[in-house]
């Protein structure tokens, strides 16, 4: 009788996780019950040897039962090792082939999960926009989110700045914007603002400010004006003429800014649209413009300002993404908890990021699944041939501890079987 647990399984140092040590304990309780049904099958054997009758079927079927769990363990145990230690050919099939079974398995998974249709429909059945909507639905997940990416944007707008902006600035940033036209863009720009209506506001705020201003400084504007009076005119004169100057331009500037259709905002619209149509498709007028942004780049103080700029900006992004309680990281948890609750209700925003999300995650399968397949062929690469029987005999060895019991009871069905056969022939 072969002895099934001749070869214990010693698992090394990195498989005695919880869970390995469950299976392993699994595996050990299988194989001594395979092992005992070929045990009560061989004392049936011996007990029944040479009795006539019904203990002579008795004694067939305990045999060929005995014939099968030798079979089946020969076949179980030659995946793993050689059975008894004996170099029988064909056998420890996983420890001699363990690479070729390594790219087997990895061709396999790229060529039956990791594929674009796949990954695509998994990616739409599993939800990924509604479940994330509802999670960032919930005010404290929000609010952690920003807590958590708030230190993260911090260092990373910490890094940018300084000498290394600037030279960006000026070694990338400026020749590009020199070598292209930016007339057709600006126009175009230009011509979609206009149509919107959208400077009307800017528009709004720049007459009030000027009648604002007029009326709390006469005396300035009255200097002003006054500084254009012909030398020999007499003073009172221009007293009255300033005075009445002054008096229609801050009745001028009241009424343009409260009468939204005045013919100056009307001309001011046309004029716009004149130069949207012009920095577009009149040729002296993109010449012009494109001068005027030469002459802009080619000031020493371009890339300095733009600096200057950038770090104003970034002092007061620093100081809000700082404070928990600023108005930046409120407002951002305010928003993405809207967002969640948009991807939850909003069907329509919500298939669209679903259609999204399963096309970049289909790309990427398509780019960078074969690489990660690799993983598995390198890895069990990294194995010698024991380790690596020792690790898959951990996970499917229990399973196939099934086949050395099935065989036990169906050797002995058949054996049963055809001594009824014989004995009825």
């Amino acid at each position: 009788m072969p002895p099934a647990t001749a070869t214990a399984f010693r698992p090394g140092p990195s498989l005695l996780s919880e869970g390995d040590a469950a299976r392993r304990a699994n595996l050990r309780r299988m194989r001594l019950m395979a092992t005992g049904l070929l045990v009560l099958a061989a004392v049936v054997f011996l007990l029944t040897h040479g009795r006539e009758g019904a203990w002579g079927y008795v004694n067939a079927a305990s045999e060929a039962a005995m014939v099968g769990a030798v079979a089946d363990w020969f076949a179980v145990t030659a995946l793993f090792r050689h059975p008894l230690g004996l170099p029988v050919p064909h056998t420890a099939i996983i420890p001699r082939r363990k690479d070729m079974l390594a790219r087997s398995l990895e061709q396999f998974v790229a060529e039956n999960f990791l594929t674009e249709q796949t990954i695509r429909e998994r990616y739409l059945d599993a939800e990924v926009t509604r479940r994330l909507g509802e999670w960032l639905g919930d005010p404290v997940n929000a609010e952690r989110v920003i807590q958590e990416a708030s230190p993260l944007a911090a260092q990373a707008l910490e890094r940018v700045g300084g000498e290394d902006l600037q030279e960006f600035i000026k070694v990338t940033l400026l020749p590009r914007v020199r070598s292209e036209p930016l007339s057709p863009l600006a126009g175009n720009l230009l011509e979609q603002v206009v149509a919107d209506q959208a400077h009307h506001g800017l528009v709004d705020i720049g007459f009030r400010e000027l009648h604002s201003w007029l009326a709390a400084h006469p005396e300035d504007v009255r200097r002003i004006i006054g500084a254009r009076a012909p030398w020999w005119s007499p003073s009172w004169v221009d007293d009255m003429v300033v005075g009445r100057i002054y008096s229609e331009l801050v009745a001028w500037a009241r009424e343009v800014a409260g009468d939204p259709q005045h013919r100056i905002r009307q001309a001011l619209d046309s004029y716009l649209a004149d130069l949207a149509r012009d920095m577009q498709h009149d040729a002296d007028t993109m010449a012009s413009a494109e001068r005027l942004k030469e002459r802009l780049l080619d000031h020493p103080q371009v890339a300095p300002s733009l600096v200057a700029v950038w770090d104003a900006v970034k002092v007061v992004l620093l100081e809000q993404l700082g404070d928990p309680l600023g108005q930046l990281r409120t407002r951002l948890a305010q928003e993405l908890g809207d967002l969640g609750e948009r991807m939850v209700s909003d069907t329509t925003l919500r298939a669209r990021l679903d259609a999204w999300g399963a096309d970049a995650a289909a790309v990427l399968v398509s780019r960078y699944g074969s690489e990660l397949t690799t993983v598995i062929s390198h890895t069990i690469g990294r194995w010698d041939g024991r380790d690596a029987a020792d690790r898959i005999e951990l996970h499917v060895g229990r399973d196939l501890q099934f086949i050395r019991i099935n065989g036990t009871v169906v050797g002995g069905l058949v054996g049963l079987l055809i001594h009824t056969v014989s004995q009825l022939l």
